[in-house]
């Protein structure tokens, strides 16, 4: 078997550390663009904007391939809904009234809810040390949108954003899902080209709706086009570059433990830029989503004969 060359597994290494650093940047660019840029125009003209970019190298690959994207469109049409059009958007969404902190957080629990649905819904096997994990996981989710407080419980005086990041977890979780349920064999790039097109045809009427009757949208100045060109390009496209990469050349387990660098990630950004402060519950919360992802994405010792 050949062994991955040095440079491959640097650059994988160096994806794997960039793509967490471009996450966590989009939640503080959600943040501190929301009252500038309403969260519909954002992720609109985000994913519009990565489509452009990448039609040149993506076009043709799905030319290529076009007898099975009109074959599979409903699958692909189904998972660019919960993926492009819903993840992003409710992410963005959230921004208007929870912190980057709280955003990331949540999100670092995405694993987690994969391996909830898929033994939901795929009966997938779940381990008891992978149930804990779940388990506490799920339970530094719930101190981090109540901040510490057991009082929201019994008030259900939850933040709206805090909740509605629940949800794009969710919607994340039933894609990854799907994917499994319902894998389409396109060229990555023609998968990617075909899933975001589908995803900005999804978000258009919910855009026009907000553009004509609630924010009417924003003004394009030269102000704008920075946030708008990093969401597009570094959590969206060299983001999805880096992941896949990093999965081929180290595998899924090991690239997968590079997720918990983006709640620090965050942290730090979040302080520089936006002036958030790291809270009690931020640790506590954190903590167990920390030890609910290692429980989770443990794979088994194999005994030898």
């Amino acid at each position: 078997m050949p062994q991955t060359s040095g440079r491959k597994l640097g650059l994988a290494y160096t994806g794997l550390v960039l793509t967490p650093l471009f996450w966590a940047g989009n939640a503080v660019i959600a943040r501190s663009v929301v009252d500038t840029i309403p969260p519909l125009s954002l992720s609109f003209w985000r994913w519009c904007l990565a489509l452009l970019i990448l039609l040149p190298v993506g076009l043709p690959k799905v030319r290529q391939q076009w007898p099975i994207v009109i074959q599979r469109w409903p699958s692909m049409l189904a998972l660019a809904a919960f993926s492009v059009g819903a993840f992003n958007t409710l992410l963005y969404l959230s921004a208007k009234t929870t912190t980057a902190l709280n955003i990331t957080l949540v999100n670092s629990t995405i694993p987690v809810m994969v391996a909830l649905l898929a033994w939901i819904l795929l009966r997938d096997r779940v381990r008891p040390f992978q149930a804990i994990g779940i388990a506490l996981a799920l339970l530094g989710m719930l101190v981090v949108v109540s901040r510490g407080e057991l009082a929201v419980f019994t008030r259900l005086a939850f933040q709206p954003g805090d909740l509605i990041m629940v949800a794009a977890v969710f919607c994340w979780g039933l894609f990854s899902v799907l994917l499994r349920r319902q894998s389409v064999p396109l060229h990555p790039l023609a998968f990617l080209t075909v899933q975001i097109a589908l995803g900005v045809l999804v978000i258009l009427p919910f855009y026009l709706l907000d553009l004509l009757f609630i924010s009417g949208g924003f003004e394009l100045a030269p102000d704008k086009l920075p946030p708008l060109l990093y969401v597009a390009v570094f959590p969206g496209l060299l983001a999805y570059a880096f992941w896949n990469h990093g999965v081929n050349t180290i595998g899924p387990s090991k690239a997968a433990m590079f997720m918990y660098l983006n709640p620090v990630f965050a942290a730090v950004l979040a302080g520089l830029f936006l002036g958030e402060r790291l809270s009690v519950f931020h640790f506590i919360g954190g903590l167990l989503i920390l030890l609910g992802l290692l429980l989770t994405t443990r794979e088994p010792r194999v005994r030898r004969a």
